[in-house]
C-alpha cells in the first residue's frame, strides 16, 4: 500500500501522520501547529474549513473528528466525492485504537515507534501520592468546563485526578464561576488551550484554591505528544498544593 494523499482538519491527527508517513499530508488546518515548520497547504479553521481548496488539492483522503469537525462540512465534503475518515477519541483507549486505524488508511505499514513509547508511557503512568478533585475549565466568559465523556477528563483520572464535572449530562457545560467554587475541588486545572489560561488569566478567578497551569497539547492532543503527557501531566499536577 503506498501512502494516501491526505488532508486533516484535525491537529492532533496532523502530528501523527506528518511523523508516521512523511510526504501524505497535502494540507492542514491552521491550527495544526505540530509538528514545527509543518509546509503544507492551510485549508481554514477545524470549525471552517475551506472545502472548496481541499476539493482542489484532490485527496485520497480527508481525515476528521466527530467532535472537532462539524457534520455540515464533513457532508459537503463527501457530496464533492471526498473519502472522509471520522474519528471517534473520548478515552485513552479509544485514542490508540483510532490511531492505528488512521495510520493505516494513510498507508503506513510500520506501526510508528513514538505510538509504542506512549502506549508503554500510559500503562505506567506516575502513580499520585493521592486522588484529588477538580474543576477543569476549557473557556472563560462564560466559563466552561470538562463534563461527561472527555478524552482529557479519562487522561486526568488515569493521574489521580478526578473532575467534579465527569457525571453532567452535558460534555462541556456552562457553569458559572460562583458554583465552580462553591464545588470546593481540591485543585483548578488551567489548560492553555483551547482558551490560553496564564498564570494572569485564571488563577485570580479562584482565591484560595490551587490551580495547575498545564500544557493543553499534553491533555488534549492524542499523537505523539501522548509520550510525554503522563510525566508532563504529571508535573504540572503535583506542583499545585494547597
Amino acid at each position: 500500500m503506498s501512502p494516501a494523499r491526505v488532508v486533516s482538519l484535525v491537529p492532533s491527527l496532523t502530528e501523527a501522520v506528518a511523523l508516521s508517513a512523511p510526504g501524505a499530508l497535502a494540507g492542514a488546518t491552521d491550527w495544526c501547529t505540530h509538528p514545527a515548520g509543518l509546509d503544507v497547504v492551510r485549508v481554514g479553521g477545524t470549525k471552517n474549513p475551506k472545502v472548496d481548496r481541499i476539493v482542489a488539492l484532490a485527496p485520497d483522503l480527508v481525515i476528521a473528528n466527530e467532535e472537532e469537525n462539524r457534520e455540515s462540512d464533513l457532508a459537503a465534503l463527501r457530496a464533492a466525492g471526498l473519502d472522509v475518515l471520522v474519528t471517534e477519541v473520548r478515552t485513552l483507549p479509544q485514542a490508540f485504537r483510532e490511531l492505528d486505524r488512521v495510520l493505516t488508511a494513510c498507508g503506513v505499514r510500520v506501526r510508528p515507534r513514538w505510538l509504542d513509547e506512549a502506549e508503554a508511557a500510559w500503562a505506567a503512568p506516575p502513580a499520585p501520592t493521592e486522588r484529588r478533585t477538580a474543576v477543569v475549565p476549557v473557556w472563560r466568559r462564560p466559563w466552561m468546563v470538562l463534563g461527561r465523556d472527555t478524552f482529557a477528563g479519562d487522561l486526568l483520572s488515569r493521574l489521580g485526578v478526578d473532575h467534579l464535572y465527569a457525571s453532567h449530562p452535558e460534555r462541556y457545560p456552562r457553569v458559572p464561576l460562583d458554583a465552580l467554587r462553591a464545588a470546593g475541588p481540591d485543585v483548578v486545572v488551567l489548560p492553555d488551550e483551547p482558551y490560553r489560561f496564564t498564570a494572569d488569566d485564571g488563577p485570580e478567578a479562584f482565591p484560595g484554591l490551587p490551580c495547575a497551569l498545564v500544557d493543553g497539547r499534553h491533555l488534549t492532543w492524542y499523537g505523539p505528544s501522548l509520550t510525554g503527557a503522563p510525566a508532563v501531566l504529571g508535573r504540572a499536577l503535583r506542583a499545585a498544593r494547597r
